[in-house]
């Protein structure tokens, strides 16, 4: 992801902001350990249906 570090700065902000916009997730789908992106994102592809590309491009947009 080219945007890591901006990811983590926002990292609580965007958690809210995808609960609020995807209802079904729940806290333990957006709990993230430093360096456990992927493993996030791939919560959410399951989750969403959405490839890494559209993730990623759903949560600069937020």
């Amino acid at each position: 992801m080219n945007n890591e570090t901006e990811l983590e700065i926002n990292w609580i902000e965007l958690k809210a902001k995808l609960k609020q916009e995807f209802a079904m997730l729940a806290d333990s789908d957006v709990l993230v350990v430093e360096s456990k992106q992927d493993e996030l994102l791939g919560r959410l592809q399951s989750k969403l249906g959405k490839t890494k590309e559209e993730l990623h491009k759903l949560i600069l947009e937020l």
